[in-house]
């Protein structure tokens, strides 16, 4: 792919109104150094404001020469710079590379926000992608694993593109080079303690035998088409069976039953990942488990979300352990899903009703809410002593409402 033709698919990536600033996350690798000189190169005579931004995650001794390198980079293009440091650092145990990856998006879309930038664009190309799906493989990944690294996608109301994820490695180097223009590398990618950099090094092998970064690549894309179609019929399951209760989803044991096997995976994921407010989806065995276990009429729990089957339905809400601990004061948001309005008990701290305050609420059965979903729902507390739990049918002149609808569920299938 030549550089006219690269910028050609960066402008029509933007469609023909491009908002009015547009960031750039830049690490200083060749990757990244090519997106900020051909964002350059493709908004330059337009009214679209660049900046550019480089986290500093403070691991090596030369990560903030780098940093400072990349801004000499976009200052002389005329783009505003900002270096973000990782501050509080990695913990001490956990993944290196998830936590880094983890704070360089908060960060950056921390940033994004700060400047009012609607788009934060990233250097992944088709080699990243061609890498992913080779581990997503490994893992034995279904569909939206093999799908791959998205093209677009929100996070923390950002919108992430990622515009050079068909354009090659070698291309961009090769762009740069003709520019005269340096980059860095990085040590670890050469480091087979990593994953991705073994998976990188065994591409070589596997292009001789046709197992090209195009091929690869084309798959993911092959398997994005595959999930939207998927999430389209997930959409119309949780239509006709999904119902909004006391803060939990419910589906309709029955019709859940009778799901194909993708649909009912994917229905109850989405449904976790929505109540639980997680970003990265369980893995799938413990996924394929809690479905079963969920059509076999039994109860589990998985990813800080308790799964209850009765009668009445699936019941998917909060697991007690995951909210014991919070609190907040009247009217503002608890567990990131609820606003509870005191009233008259406006000194009161809103904590979860838990098995005690459950225990104290004579009329909680009447509400036909399954106990433990009720347990993880906001109550009113002085101290021990329970004063109000409006959701358990105990108000005393508190009222509780769920921050998000049923709609902006129903938006998020489709919304991938």
């Amino acid at each position: 792919m030549k550089h006219a033709e690269i910028v050609a698919e960066l402008r029509r990536q933007f469609t023909s109104n491009p908002p009015a600033r547009i960031g750039i996350a830049v690490s200083g690798g060749g990757d990244s150094v090519a997106l900020l000189h051909l964002l350059h190169d493709c908004f330059g005579d337009q009214p679209v404001e660049l900046m550019a931004a480089t986290v500093d995650h403070r691991l090596r001794d030369a990560s903030r020469s780098e940093a400072e390198y990349v801004a000499t980079l976009a200052a002389d293009l005329g783009i505003r710079h900002e270096i973000l440091s990782w501050q509080e650092g990695p913990q001490e145990s956990g993944n290196l590379q998830d936590q880094a990856r983890e704070a360089r998006y908060r960060l950056l879309s921390a940033w994004a926000r700060k400047h009012g930038i609607p788009v934060l664009t990233l250097g992944h190309t088709a080699d990243d992608q061609a890498e992913t799906v080779l581990m997503r493989l490994k893992r034995a990944s279904g569909v939206s694993g093999l799908a791959g690294i998205p093209q677009r996608r929100t996070l923390n109301g950002i919108g992430l593109l990622r515009p050079l994820l068909e354009v090659r490695r070698d291309t961009l180097r090769q762009y740069l080079q003709a520019r005269g223009t340096r980059w860095i590398e990085d040590p670890s990618n050469d480091d087979e303690t990593f994953e991705r950099i073994r998976m990188r090094k065994a591409l070589g092998a596997l292009e001789d035998l046709g197992l090209t970064v195009e091929a690869l690549s084309t798959v993911a894309q092959n398997m994005h088409k595959a999930r939207r179609a998927l999430d389209w019929y997930v959409f119309l399951a949780a239509r006709d069976m999904a119902r909004f209760e006391a803060g939990a989803i419910v589906f309709e044991l029955r019709k859940f039953r009778t799901l194909p096997d993708e649909i009912s995976h994917r229905l109850l994921l989405e449904a976790i990942l929505w109540i639980s407010g997680g970003q990265y989806p369980p893995r799938r065995l413990p996924m394929i488990e809690a479905v079963a276990t969920a059509q076999r009429g039994n109860s589990t729990t998985l990813a800080g979300c308790r799964i209850l089957s009765r009668k009445c339905g699936v019941w998917i809400c909060r697991e007690f352990n995951a909210v014991r601990d919070h609190s907040a004061r009247s009217g503002d948001l608890w567990d990131q899903r609820w606003r509870v309005y005191a009233g008259e008990l406006g000194g009161c701290e809103v904590r979860a009703l838990g098995p005690a305050g459950l225990a104290q609420c004579p009329d909680w059965r009447a509400t036909s809410v399954p106990g433990p979903v009720l347990e993880v729902t906001p109550a009113l507390w002085e101290g021990d002593d329970l004063k109000a739990a409006p959701v358990a049918g105990y108000a005393n002149g508190s009222s509780a409402e769920p921050k998000n609808s049923a709609e902006e569920f129903f938006a998020s299938l489709l919304s991938h």
